[in-house]
This record gives C-alpha cells, structure tokens and sequence, in this order.
C-alpha cells in the first residue's frame, strides 16, 4: 500500500512532508487573523487608557492581581504540559501523550474556574458594565463612566480569551480520544501539533492581558 494511502497521508497530499507543511501554514494563517482581532482590541484599550488614564488606574485597582497572576501561572505550566504533549507525540509515546493533554486540560478548566470566581465576584460588586454599574468607593475626581469603560474592555477582552480556553479544551478532549485509539505516531501527530501552537498563542495572549488589566493601576 502507498504512503498516500496509508491512512498517514490524506489522499490529497503527495506525501507527509506537504501534509504537514499545509497544515503548519493552516494554522499559522488562522493565528495572523487571530492577531489582528485581539490587536485591534488591545489598540482600543491603549486609546481609551491614554484619554482616561486615571479612570483605568481606577478600574484595575477593583481587580485582584493575586488572581491574575495565579492564573498566568496556570497557563504558563499548561504551555510546558502542551509542549511535552506535541513532544510525546512525535516520539509516539501513546501513554505520555495522554497523560499530557490530559493534564493540559485539567490546568485549563483550573483557570476558567478561577475566572468563573472573578466574573462572579465582580457581579456581586456592581462592576458589570449596564444599568447596575456602581463604584462602591473611588476617587471623585474620577468620572464612574469611564472605569466602566475600562470593564467593558475587560469583559470583552477576557471573556474573548477564556471562549477561546473553551474551544482549546474541546480540541484537547478529542486528541485525547484519537490518541487513545492509535491514531498518532512519530509518523502522523499534525493535529497535536497544530493545537499546540494554537494553545501557545492563547496562553501569549494573557501573558499580555495580565499587565494590561491587573497591573496598570500598582505602583
């Protein structure tokens, strides 16, 4: 039976190395547009910071940078378990490779559960954007108005963070799958590699998002 054939090669592809090639500029191509979406949101958030700067300062002070950085912890060891995962796969060590994305998963839906805990403090104190926003305590030179802007950007920004967290774990649950059923080997692992990279750009994301949003109003 011929490599294009074999079940490694799709029959489109003349061999692996194309395969694997096309995938890689796939995904590369997806991450640009992904680029593009979260740097027009950063753009606006660094506008709006440079008219209100006080009005931010004010808005980040309401958010507890201790979760925030227990939550780049998080992604920081779910990026190593992401890398030994791709790595396990194209040694085709099976078992290694569940027990990473696996792990992976789990480091996940730790910090989406951290985030459900923030969201839900910040609705008990009022910080939602919409007709309940209320600043308990604040500088009254401070206009409310635009720290709620500040939160509109933070719900957008995070919650646009974590939807992708959601889609990046239901990818992992199905790699798990496949390689639970033999499906990747040194020959064949483009999928685990491919969610790898997307994996590492959601994680680059919040390290950008953790400065932005939590520590702009310390010091």
């Amino acid at each position: 039976m011929s490599e294009a054939h074999s079940g490694v090669v799709a029959h489109q592809f003349d061999d692996a190395q194309q395969q694997q090639e096309t995938a890689s500029l796939g995904m590369w191509s997806f991450l640009i547009t992904e680029v593009m979406m979260f740097g027009a949101l950063f753009t606006g958030y660094a506008y709006y910071k440079t008219l209100f700067p006080e009005a931010y300062f004010e808005g980040s002070r309401h958010l507890d940078y201790r979760i925030g950085a227990i939550n780049t912890a998080v992604l920081i060891c779910s990026s190593l378990t992401m890398a030994l995962a791709v790595h396990a796969a194209q040694i085709s060590k099976r078992k290694a490779t569940i027990v990473f994305l696996l792990l992976t998963i789990l480091l996940g839906s730790i910090f989406l559960g951290v985030k459900v805990f923030e969201y839900s403090d910040k609705f008990e104190h009022n910080l939602v954007p919409g007709r309940n926003f209320s600043l308990d305590a604040y500088d009254e030179t401070v206009n409310p108005r635009n720290v709620e802007l500040f939160f509109c950007f933070y719900f957008i920004m995070t919650g646009l963070h974590a939807a992708h967290m959601i889609i990046g774990i239901t990818i992992l649950g199905i790699l798990v799958i496949l390689a639970w059923r033999h499906r990747f080997s040194s020959e064949y692992h483009a999928p685990v590699e491919m969610t790898g990279l997307y994996w590492h750009f959601v994680d680059i994301v919040w390290i950008y998002l953790f400065p932005f949003l939590y520590l702009i109003g310390r010091g």
